[in-house]
């Protein structure tokens, strides 16, 4: 059916295709939720910090 390096070339693909599946996974579910959430807890400090700066201007 296969021979040894066409086995080799197969199971060097599986595991590609495997990695990058867990690679995807990962990402989605853990690394851009944590990129997103951490970017708008930093515009909501950038906004109040900019309400208060305005409100020492003020009086």
């Amino acid at each position: 059916m296969f021979d040894f390096d066409q086995y080799l070339g197969f199971l060097a693909f599986l595991s590609i295709l495997t990695l990058g599946f867990w690679l995807m996974i990962f990402l989605i579910t853990f690394v851009i939720p944590y990129w997103i959430g951490g970017a708008l807890i930093e515009r909501l400090q950038e906004i109040r910090a900019e309400k208060k700066a305005n409100r020492k201007v003020n009086i």
